[in-house]
């Protein structure tokens, strides 16, 4: 009995562990479940003729190559960041468009928008706050509306119209569009002292802050991407892409005590207000001076 127990035992012991060994050894060579074998991660070649507005990335530099090389990295193999910026892109990019050539700032801006705020509705750790990113100083310097009850860094129309001034400014003060976007991250004054302070007036040939330094190269890396989104790896059908809701204009120069009850006579709820509007900022407009305001509800 014992002699036949301890046989069977045996026998178990040996079954199990060929089939342990034998497990490891598929997995080790059935290319399915081989990492290296199912995903790539591959050195990315720059395409030629990049250019930010027109204005060419010299990367014969090694510097600028080396820069440029890992914005492009960071953005293709940060794959969730990577789909979802250019679903957005998709949103707003038409409403943007028109806006800039509107005020004649060249089209590659609307990256710049892209890479300051993800296209989301979040303030910065610093107070910027918007599409454009823009902080209240700066906000009510060029004339948008900011405090508890409305604040116009939100309003798409609006923020970009400050943000073609703030720009065109920065190229005729500091002579290029490349450097009106660095100056964007780091500001007209910070720009111009370094440049003054180096002996030189090119962005590619200046030694800036750290964050300053990788911003054009972002800039340049979404819209090469965003551009060429299949080239990197992004996969998506049309219908996989956000849009904008259609909207009509409701102008308003009064007060309005309650915009849940203005949302429900137009047919949808608070939230939709402000996902339309989210430059009111409060259950009410307060409106004492009567200004006239443009508010978007769905046309349908």
């Amino acid at each position: 009995m014992k002699s036949s127990q301890r046989i069977l035992s045996l026998l178990s012991v040996t079954i199990v562990t060929l089939l342990f060994y034998n497990g490891i050894h598929k997995s080790d060579t059935d290319p399915e479940t081989l990492t290296h074998k199912t995903y790539k991660i591959k050195a990315l070649k720059l395409p030629n003729g990049l250019n930010l507005a027109g204005e060419r990335v010299p990367l014969e530099i090694n510097d600028v190559k080396e820069r440029m090389e890992r914005e492009l990295l960071v953005n293709t193999y940060w794959q969730s960041n990577g789909i979802l910026l250019i679903k957005r892109a998709n949103k707003y990019f038409p409403i943007l468009e028109p806006l800039l050539k509107k005020h004649n700032l060249p089209d590659d801006f609307k990256f710049l928008a892209l890479a300051e705020s993800g296209f989301t509705d979040e303030t910065s750790s610093v107070g910027a706050a918007g599409m454009w990113h823009f902080m209240r100083t700066t906000g009510k310097e060029y004339g948008l509306e900011i405090n508890k009850n409305v604040d116009e860094r939100y309003n798409i129309e609006k923020a970009t119209k400050v943000a073609a001034e703030y720009l065109k400014k920065s190229k005729a003060r500091l002579g290029s569009w490349t450097l009106a976007a660095a100056a964007y991250n780091a500001g007209n004054y910070g720009v111009s002292k370094r440049l003054e302070a180096q002996g030189v007036n090119n962005y590619y040939d200046a030694l800036l802050p750290d964050e300053t330094e990788r911003y054009v190269f972002r800039i340049l890396a979404l819209k090469e991407i965003i551009s060429n989104p299949k080239k990197y790896g992004f996969v998506f059908d049309q219908e996989d892409l956000y849009t904008v809701e259609a909207t009509r204009t409701i102008k308003v120069d009064s007060a309005i005590s309650n915009l849940t009850l203005f949302a429900k006579k137009y047919g949808m709820n608070y939230k939709e207000l402000k996902i339309h509007n989210p430059w009111l900022r409060e259950n009410n407009l307060n409106n004492k001076s009567r200004k006239l305001y443009k508010i978007k509800v769905p046309v349908n």
